[in-house]
C-alpha cells in the first residue's frame, strides 16, 4: 500500500483499510484509481486552502462516491449517489462513529454530483466534490499545483479514463435512468440513448393534478 502521496498521509487504519478493501472487492482498477486521485485532489486542496477537514472520512467518502455504479451496492430505483452514501452509512455504523461524522459523509457522497449546493457545505462535503469536479472534468486544473498533480497521476494512473468513465457511468444507472431527471448524469443517458427523454420540470408543474 502506498503510505503518502502529494505530501498527504493514506489513512490507514483499520476502518479505512476496510474501506478501501470494499472498493478492491466489488470495484475495479478504474474506479480505484479514479476515487483514490478524487480523494487526493481533494485533501491537497484542503490543506492549501487551510480548511479544517477530517482525513478519514473523505477518504472514506471518496471509496465510496461511486460504488453505487457497482452491481453490489446499485438498488433498481435510487440515484446511485444515494446508493453509495447508504453503503458508506451501513459501513460505518459498524465502527460506533458518530451520527454527525456518518452523515457528513452521507451527504458528501450523495451530493458529489450537485453543483451549487455541495461547494457550499462542510469542507469534507466541499472537498469531495472538488476532487470529483478536478478529476473528470478538469474543473481548477490550473489552479491545482502542477507537480502534485503529477504525483497524484503518477500513483494511481488515469490510463484512458476520459474514454472508460462515461460507460463506467451508464453501465451503473441504464436500467433506471429515470433516477438522472434533475442533475448532470441525464447527459450520460442521452449521450447513449439520444432518443430517451426523461420527465421536464415544467410538463411536470403544467400537468399537475392542481385545479387551476
Amino acid at each position: 500500500m502506498i503510505q503518502e502521496v502529494a505530501g498527504i498521509k493514506i489513512p490507514d487504519s483499520k476502518l479505512a483499510k476496510d474501506a478501501a478493501d470494499i472498493l478492491r472487492d466489488y470495484g475495479n482498477d478504474l474506479l480505484w484509481n479514479h476515487s483514490n486521485r478524487v480523494f487526493l485532489f481533494g485533501a491537497v486542496n484542503g490543506v492549501n486552502a487551510k480548511q479544517k477537514y477530517d482525513l478519514e472520512l473523505l477518504y472514506v467518502s471518496a471509496l465510496f462516491h461511486d460504488l453505487g455504479l457497482t452491481k453490489q451496492y446499485s438498488s433498481p430505483d435510487l440515484r446511485f449517489e444515494v446508493d453509495g452514501a447508504n453503503a458508506a452509512r451501513s459501513f460505518l455504523q459498524q465502527y460506533q462513529i458518530p451520527d454527525g461524522a456518518i452523515q457528513l459523509v452521507w451527504d458528501a457522497i450523495a451530493l458529489h454530483t450537485t453543483p451549487g449546493v455541495a461547494e457550499h457545505k462542510e469542507s469534507e462535503v466541499a472537498l469531495l466534490f472538488h476532487g470529483v469536479g478536478l478529476d473528470v472534468m478538469g474543473d481548477g486544473f490550473d489552479q491545482f499545483p502542477e507537480h502534485l498533480r503529477e504525483e497524484i497521476i503518477q500513483a494511481f494512473p488515469r490510463n484512458n479514463f476520459k474514454q472508460e468513465i462515461i460507460p463506467a457511468f451508464y453501465e451503473g444507472f441504464k436500467h433506471k435512468p429515470e433516477t438522472t431527471f434533475g442533475n448532470m448524469k441525464e447527459d450520460v443517458v442521452q449521450y447513449f440513448r439520444p432518443e430517451y427523454k426523461n420527465k421536464n420540470f415544467c410538463q411536470c408543474i403544467l400537468h399537475s393534478p392542481w385545479s387551476e
